[in-house]
Parts: C-alpha cells; sequence; structure tokens
C-alpha cells in the first residue's frame, strides 16, 4: 500500500524533480521507503529528502511511496527489461511473491500485450505503470477500488493517487483515471484503451435458496482470499446487514476479528449496535465523539477527499474516525460492506425507479451504479483510511461476486414496490448463516445519518449562517486555498 506517481515531459525536459515533489504531497500515503525511476534506472531512499535527483535525468518517471501493510510489500519502483514498473494495491488470491514482484514477471517480455493480460485476468484492487523510452503505460482494474487520477497542461502529462499531488504542478483539470483501461502517455498526452471494463451480463432466472447457496460460496471464497495473509481484521460495523455478513464470514477464516463502530453520543443506533456484535459474539470497539470533533476533523477530511460534496464529508467523518480506531488497535486491514447496496438493490432509489418505470430500468441503474461505484465512494474511503495507514479490501467487490450479482433477476434483489427492505438473496444468505432476525432484517439506513454526522454538520452551517452546502464549500476552499484546487 502506498502511493504513485508517473509524469512524461512534453518537451523532453527532465521530469524527475515534478515527480519527486508529487511524492512530497503523498507522504500521508506511506513513508516507510521512497523511490524513483526512469526506464532504465531506480533509486530507493529511505526518505523523501534523501532522494538525489541531481543523478536522475529523465523526460519519463515513475514515483512510489511505500507503506508496509503486510511483511512482503518492499520498495519500489522495480526495473524489468528495458522498463521499470510501480504497482498499487492488491492481487487475490493472495500471490507468494509481493504483488509487484508477481506482475514484474508477467510483464516481461511484451510489457503492453502483458499488461492487457493483467488486467484481464488478475483479480483484485490495483494500479500499476511502466515507465519505457519516450513513454509511460499506466493501468487500473476494472472496479476501480485503488484511487488513481489523470492530467495534463501545456508541458507534463502526469498520474498519481490522489488529484493534490498534480495540483501543485499547476495542472488544474484532473480527472478519474478510467477503470479496467490501459493509457499510453507520452509528449502527445493520453490515449486510452479498454481492456477489461464492468460490462452487464445476461441475465439468469435462478431460485432464491440456490442463489443464495451460490452467493454465499463466492462471498466465502472471496473473503478469504482478502484475509488469507493476515492474523486479524477489523470491520466497519453498523449492525446492519452487510457488516454482519463479512464479520461472520471473516470469523469462519479463522483469524482475530474487530468490530469498530463510531459515532456522535446518544445515537439512537448504538444500543441496536451493541446487541448485534454480542448476538454474532465479537468484540466490539465503540467509539463515540461530541460536535467539536465533527468541527475539528472537517478540514483534514476536506483535504483527503479533495472535493466539496456534502454527502461525501458525510459519510468520509466516520470512515475517517473507523480508520483512526483501527490504526490504534494496531490492525492494518479494514474490511467493510461497499458495493453491497449497488449490487442487491439496498438504495431507496431503486424504489422509486420500480414505481416510476420498470424491471429493466431498475436494473440498468444498478449496474451504472456498479459500474461508477469508484466516483461515488471507493476512491473516497481510500484516500480517508489511507490517511491512518489503513488498507481497504472490500469482498462484496470481488470479480466473481460482481459478475453473479449482477446476472441475477430484479425479483432476487426487489420482490416488490411494497418490499422496503430490498437486499431479498442477501438476507437469505444471512438467514442461512444463522444471523439473527433482528439483524438480517434491518432496514437500510445510511452511515451519515446513523452515525448523526449530517446533523452535526448541519448545525455547525445554521451557527455560520450558512446552508450546508455553503458551510462545506467554505470549509473546502479555507482549506485549498493554496493548493491551485
Amino acid at each position: 500500500m502506498g502511493a504513485m506517481a508517473v509524469a512524461v515531459d512534453k518537451t523532453e525536459e527532465n521530469v524527475v524533480p515534478k515527480v519527486v515533489f508529487m511524492l512530497k504531497e503523498l507522504t500521508h500515503r506511506g513513508a516507510d521507503a521512497h523511490g524513483v525511476a526512469t526506464p532504465n534506472s531506480v533509486r530507493v531512499t529511505k526518505t523523501i529528502e534523501e532522494m538525489p535527483i541531481e543523478s536522475i535525468n529523465s523526460s519519463v518517471a515513475l514515483g512510489y511511496n511505500l507503506f508496509r501493510a503486510v511483511s512482503k510489500d518492499r520498495p519500489q519502483p522495480v526495473l524489468g527489461d528495458d522498463f521499470a514498473l510501480v504497482f498499487e494495491g492488491r492481487l487475490f488470491p493472495s500471490p507468494t511473491l509481493s504483488e509487484v514482484d508477481q506482475v514484474l514477471k508477467r510483464l516481461d517480455g511484451n510489457p503492453w500485450k502483458n499488461a492487457e493480460d493483467i488486467l484481464t485476468e488478475l483479480d483484485g484492487s490495483y494500479v500499476f505503470a511502466i515507465a519505457q523510452p519516450n513513454k509511460a503505460i499506466v493501468g487500473r482494474d476494472s472496479l476501480g477500488a485503488t484511487p488513481l487520477y489523470y492530467g495534463e497542461n501545456e508541458t507534463i502529462c502526469a498520474v498519481a493517487s490522489e488529484r493534490k499531488a498534480m495540483w501543485t504542478l499547476g495542472i488544474k483539470k484532473v480527472k478519474s483515471f478510467p477503470p479496467g483501461n490501459l493509457a499510453v502517455v507520452n509528449a502527445h498526452g493520453f490515449a486510452f484503451h479498454p481492456i477489461k471494463t464492468v460490462t452487464q451480463p445476461p441475465i439468469e432466472p435462478m431460485e432464491l435458496e440456490m442463489a443464495a447457496k451460490r452467493l454465499q460460496e463466492l462471498l466465502l471464497n472471496s473473503t478469504k482470499e482478502r484475509v488469507s495473509n493476515l492474523e486479524n481484521v477489523v470491520i466497519a460495523f453498523s449492525g446492519g446487514l452487510d457488516s454482519s455478513v463479512i464479520a461472520v464470514l471473516a470469523k469462519t477464516c479463522g483469524i482475530e476479528v474487530h468490530l469498530i463502530s463510531v459515532g456522535l453520543q446518544d445515537q439512537l443506533e448504538i444500543p441496536h449496535v451493541k446487541a448485534a456484535a454480542k448476538a454474532l459474539k465479537l468484540p466490539l470497539h465503540l467509539k463515540t465523539y461530541m460536535l467539536n470533533d465533527v468541527k475539528r476533523v472537517l478540514p483534514k477530511v476536506l483535504w483527503l477527499i479533495e472535493e466539496p460534496n456534502v454527502v461525501k464529508t458525510s459519510i468520509a467523518i466516520p470512515f475517517y474516525w473507523v480508520a483512526e480506531v483501527a490504526s490504534k488497535l494496531g490492525c492494518k486491514v479494514l474490511l467493510v460492506g461497499q458495493g453491497s447496496d449497488e449490487l442487491f438493490g439496498g438504495y431507496q432509489k431503486y424504489l422509486r425507479i420500480y414505481s416510476q418505470s420498470d424491471i429493466a430500468a431498475v436494473r440498468d441503474t444498478m449496474y451504472r451504479d456498479v459500474a461508477l461505484s469508484y466516483e461515488a465512494n471507493l476512491q473516497r474511503d481510500n484516500q480517508v483510511c489511507s490517511f491512518h495507514g489503513v488498507e481497504l479490501r472490500l469482498p462484496f467487490l470481488d470479480r466473481e461476486v460482481v459478475c453473479f450479482s449482477l446476472s441475477l433477476p430484479v425479483s432476487l434483489k426487489i420482490e416488490c414496490v411494497e418490499n422496503s427492505l430490498r437486499k431479498k438473496v442477501l438476507r437469505r444468505v444471512a438467514q442461512n448463516l444463522g444471523i439473527p432476525h433482528f439483524i438480517a432484517n434491518k432496514p437500510k439506513k445510511a452511515i451519515q445519518y446513523t452515525t448523526g454526522v449530517n446533523k452535526a454538520l448541519q448545525r455547525l452551517a445554521r451557527e455560520e449562517g450558512l446552508s450546508l452546502r455553503e458551510y462545506v464549500k467554505k470549509s473546502f476552499r479555507k482549506v485549498y486555498s493554496n493548493e491551485g484546487a
């Protein structure tokens, strides 16, 4: 886990100092080691200040900040046959070698063709970049859970794990790198090539019990793959369906499981969370906060998520707290239930579309939400958690789980307009796992409301005579007044 930076100078000037400058902006994502590479050389140092940039000169360069989440993680970039490589993220199942060494072995011989094979064949949450003479090749997995952004101006093309690294170079129009794509980056700009993107599979009619059995098998395998190299793991726990299913599956994998729940004091959900943790027989770490805690953490959260979006902000604050608690517990990996609502119809809007249109419209909306979840949720959550040195892993967003779930009829997710619970097939999985009824059939409530964060932000906005949107935008402008955002 760490941070990646890539730069190509359009005028063939030395771009290495700019890559180092980008890495300095991203040290919060990793400070165990720092590396810079040209197509035929690598320098790795313990601190970024030690980087000997005077001895490196190239118009194409890669950089990496390392955070060692597991023992096999090692400094990068690494050299191949006439190319350099950086790899950020995880492969599932976990390879025997480090991820970067596994990918390096596959790339040798024909980096472009083999990079296509990596995106096509390897499941996981990852991004990578290859430096060759006069160009870089950049790839991102099909779901995009690991953040990656790109942009350019008159003199430089750049790619990085967070937008702030490019804002500091004067690149103002920064976009999210499209998942499942390879891009060639050279003096002419970016050329994108879709390789392995999320697609809507054919719908497969299936009985509820058979679908639930198969889904349970896939989720168990996904969870096993995501905890196989761990001794302990923490789970962001709401006491609801998604986090409880993950908790029970993780518990069956034979590792130490802890639950973390956060929220403002005196929230109505707290007794339920305690009862749910007790019913699952798992240790709960419950942390409560005050209004001043929301005010104090808001600037840092806005700096991390890099946009003044009200909904994203109110979700990011609880995630920030969860990751902070996980870090203090000494746990470096956090399992979360992201993806479940999109795959199984958890959002209220799906019922509205169902009542106003038809099943096909619901299916299409759910598919689009899965395909775009990297922009709506995943990048935000990764960036907030990485600040605390906590790695997100997402059992619901395994390739096989996603493909199977998208192939299920809507009737196995939303039985009818009157079915306000939704997620029918996943609730049957919970029932089959022995999860108590009061957990499995708990209605969906958004985290910004159950934690009280949304109401707290509204109160802070009123104290300044502003709407919530105005308050978040004002706070964002103050944070980034010197960043060029």
